[in-house]
């Protein structure tokens, strides 16, 4: 069912097309002047304009352009006692879907009108989808800092490029989410991006999962299977840590971006495919070729276009917007005191944003108060930033009563818990951590109910 506006200065016109329109199950509104339509569209907001051509007053060549200003158009059919070529294709111009021309068919009529709803259907959910995607792409992806802001203009102008894309960074710093940004932001966006961490597989299997291999090439190859990047043709292949690929492996993909085709294991046909290619990695390839670990001759071909992601601590301005964003996705809203968010700022974040998401998303589980403050944060936390000279808490252990007060048995069983995880469950490697002697260690930790061995 569509919502339809009907614009014609006949009345005899407007009640034939309402007949046949509501028959087939559509809403329909009607005006008899194009002023009339615009006042409507307001209020109807129809999805289709069948509108007459020929108006006393402003005609139907001039609603079609005022309608084609709106933020939000409805798809606009032009009715014709006329139907001259010339008037059909500056409607057109002006942004109607389609044109007919009287007398109306009534089959004509309906199949019109409901393929231009369905055009306006496809275009709504596609604007959504676009808005989700781009919501999406955006998390954790802030960009106060004057290198984050130059790193995202940089991939605005790569992502129309087929350019192979080399992105380095330390772990957690986000080089997923720019690869998918570029794929997404080029013309291969509506294709599929496939990626592969390359650290995650042996030689031997990683080799099995980029080229695919044919039935029979070695034990337990029952049947062929196809590749990632045979798979990713038309999109991109994303080599996620490509600095732990094997040499061998490292020929096999030269090859690739060489030559464009690939061979199953196995297989003797050749494969012409067509990908881009964005590898990322943490290391620091250039040292991996001095060592003989990386071949130098695919680090250029991979090196085209380098994106280089700084760590979190070079960039410290980005540390309140994202500790706002993910306070924000919480389904726990909290609020940050000064001093907490100072903590924050100082810590040095070796794990980088990733590292970051998880304080936070920790920190407002375990908080009872609508207040985050600094000893709600990780003692970890705080121990490293006084350990660093960097923090003013109360003590030499880096701990602040907060203004809101705390249980002392929920931070004491918090510590225990700590020590615990952080040795692996061995209570005399945990008490060792809290400067405690065994036994004292074992009584807590006891009285809490918390294990060890």
């Amino acid at each position: 069912m569509a919502k339809i506006l009907i614009v014609d200065d006949e009345a005899a016109q407007r009640r034939i097309m309402s007949d046949i329109l509501k028959a087939a199950g559509h809403r329909i509104a009607v005006a008899e002047s194009a002023d009339q339509a615009e006042e409507t569209v307001a209020d109807f907001q129809p999805d289709v304009v069948l509108t007459d051509l020929k108006m006393p007053g402003r005609g139907g060549l001039a609603l079609v352009e005022a309608l084609s200003k709106l933020d939000l158009p409805p798809e606009v059919v032009v009715i014709t006692a006329f139907g001259t070529v010339d008037t059909a294709v500056k409607a057109m111009r002006l942004g109607a879907y389609d044109y007919l021309t009287k007398p109306l068919e009534k089959e004509e009529l309906l199949l019109v009108a409901e393929r231009a709803a369905e055009k306006f259907t496809l275009r709504i959910e596609s604007k959504r989808l676009r808005q989700e995607l781009h919501g999406k792409l955006g998390e954790g992806l802030i960009a106060e800092s004057g290198a984050m802001k130059n790193i995202l203009e940089m991939v605005t102008m790569v992502a129309q490029s087929d350019a192979t894309v080399l992105i380095r960074g330390e772990s957690g710093t986000g080089k997923e989410r720019i690869a998918r940004l570029v794929h997404l932001q080029g013309a291969r966006g509506a294709r599929p991006m496939l990626g592969i961490n390359c650290a995650a597989f042996p030689e031997t299997l990683l080799e099995t999962e980029l080229f695919g291999y044919e039935k029979g090439s070695f034990t337990g190859a029952a049947a062929r299977k196809i590749g990632l990047i045979e798979s990713a043709h038309g999109g991109t292949l994303f080599l996620d840590e490509v600095g732990d690929m094997s040499l061998s492996t490292q020929a096999k993909l030269l090859r690739v971006l060489q030559e464009r085709e690939i061979r199953r294991v196995g297989g003797t046909v050749t494969i012409p495919i067509d990908i881009r290619v964005i590898a990322a990695t943490h290391k620091d390839l250039a040292e991996a070729i001095k060592q003989g670990a990386f071949r130098e001759d695919l680090f250029y071909r991979l090196n085209v276009i380098p994106i280089v992601i700084p760590p979190l601590r070079a960039r410290k301005e980005d540390v309140p917007p994202l500790v706002r964003h993910f306070l924000g996705k919480s389904s726990r809203p909290k609020s940050i005191s000064a001093e907490a968010l100072r903590l924050l700022i100082e810590y040095d974040w070796p794990g980088n944003v990733r590292e970051l998401q998880a304080v936070m998303e920790r920190v407002t589980v375990l908080t009872k108060a609508s207040e985050i403050t600094p000893g709600d944060l990780p003692f970890e936390l705080r121990q490293e930033t006084v350990r660093n000279g960097k923090g003013t808490v109360g003590s030499d252990a880096g701990f602040e009563i907060p203004a809101s007060g705390l249980v002392f048995e929920d931070w004491e069983k918090n510590l225990l818990a700590q020590a615990l995880a952080r040795s692996q469950g061995n209570m005399a490697d945990a008490a060792k951590l809290l400067g405690m002697t065994y036994r004292t260690f074992q009584y807590r930790a006891m009285k809490f109910g918390l294990k060890g061995n």
